[in-house]
């Protein structure tokens, strides 16, 4: 389950936990990275209220997030803020459900947050959506994959950048697919011990039996796990086709890592992945085939534009989870500037009608209207051949995008009769 961190509710103002952006002097610089240059009319502040998880298993995800949005909330007040106001970064540490609800309240009903985004946790946004929903604000969900969370609880005031895991494992298991690594085969997979994993064990299960194979051992892995062999000796024992990683955080960096050390013969894949575990585990270590949202070879302006902005700022690429929260606050620009307007069902109705925004690939995405899932591109990962990479962060092969050009984005999302979503 969730890390228990609660201590961590009485250090909300430390230095670590609660960063502030204040408004910065109006500028052009961010005019090429498509934020609208907007005169400043007003010297009152909007709010942005930030979520995410800085500890535990997750933490390594979260730090990407926290350096995106604060990148983000900068460009933005340089090219002169919005409706003429500068913009107030509130920053949170997460931690686990019950902190990442009262944090929440917090910033909507005392700081006056106008929108909250964030969080990876997908119990933790169950909270925080349930919170935003009472307080009639906008919650853009940047890193839950739960297919629950667009599903029965699923929430008029949620919206949805990161892809459901359901799209995570079709993008995937296509791939595998056109492998031959399916189809006849025998899998076994390794599940994270949370809201997550169960779901994601769930959605892989049902698209290995559709189409032809079959997971034959599952095993859940508490998420504080660091030592896998145990399970990696079990693997050994069951000798499958293909082993399955259905795990989270630095869950999937040590299993990577061991997995290389035990030397087994089985290929690998996984139906979760986050491009910063893969760098944690180091290009001798990576193998398989794994899903992605977004890499930063992406080949589109908007994309090399963001790379470009991230890796002079920090040094160092971007990776999905950056990705994720730059692109739910590029969202709330377009539509707060659109709509000229930070009423909350304006905003709404503006995504729910169809509009099209940037997400930093060679096509746009659109909000569903009844599950306010992102339509998007997805892509798959595997190794470069060894003496490609250019640097510590470049051993990572991306994939062509999934569907293909002229492809429906509809046919990697859930369906209605798979997720069905009634709005209360």
């Amino acid at each position: 389950m969730e890390q228990d961190k609660s201590n961590d509710l009485n250090d909300v103002a430390s230095p670590r936990r609660r960063s502030i952006l204040k408004a910065g002097a109006a500028a052009a610089g961010a005019s090429a990275l498509g934020f609208p240059a907007i005169v400043r009319a007003q010297s009152d502040k909007i709010i942005i209220g930030h979520l995410t998880p800085r500890t535990g298993f997750l933490g390594p995800m979260g730090e990407y997030a926290v350096m995106s949005i604060n990148l983000a909330v900068e460009e933005q007040n340089k090219a002169g803020g919005l409706l003429g106001r500068q913009l107030t970064l509130i920053s949170e540490d997460s931690v686990n459900p019950p902190t990442a609800s009262s944090k929440a309240q917090r910033l909507l009903e005392r700081d006056g947050a106008a929108v909250l985004i964030g969080e990876i946790s997908s119990a933790s946004a169950l909270g925080i959506a349930q919170v935003a929903q009472r307080n009639k604000k906008i919650f853009m969900n940047t890193g839950c994959n739960s297919d629950e969370l667009r599903g029965k609880s699923c929430n008029k005031f949620m919206f949805h950048i990161e892809a459901a895991n359901s799209t995570y494992v079709k993008a995937c298991g296509q791939q595998l697919l056109q492998n031959g690594l399916i189809k006849g085969k025998k899998l076994y997979a390794l599940t994270a011990d949370y809201a997550f994993g169960h779901d994601l064990l769930r959605t892989a299960k049902v698209f290995v039996s559709a189409n032809g194979g079959a997971i034959t051992n599952d095993e859940l892995v508490p998420t504080d796990a660091t030592d896998f062999s145990p399970y990696l000796l079990k693997i050994r024992q069951a000798k499958p086709d293909l082993v399955i990683s259905n795990l989270a955080g630095n869950q999937i960096t040590n299993f990577i890592k061991q997995y290389s050390e035990f030397g087994l013969p089985f290929p690998m894949s996984g139906f979760g992945f986050d491009t910063v575990a893969a760098w944690g585990a180091g290009a001798d270590n990576f193998a398989g085939t794994w899903p992605t949202t977004w890499h930063h070879d992406v080949d589109a302006p908007s994309a090399k534009a963001f790379v470009a902005a991230f890796t002079k700022k920090y040094g160092k690429p971007p990776e999905n989870q950056a990705w994720g929260e730059y692109v739910a606050f590029r969202s709330i620009v377009q539509a707060i500037t659109e709509t000229k307007s930070l009423d909350t069902m304006k905003l709404i109705e503006y995504f729910e009608k169809g509009a099209e925004v940037d997400v930093l690939k060679a096509r746009k995405g659109v909000y569903r209207a009844w599950d306010h899932q992102l339509l998007q591109e997805m892509y798959t990962l595997s190794p470069k051949p060894k003496g490609q990479a250019k640097d510590q962060w470049d051993f990572l092969k991306l994939g062509a995008a999934v569907p293909g050009p002229g492809g429906s984005l509809e046919s990697i999302a859930p369906t209605m009769q798979e997720n069905a979503c009634k709005f209360t």
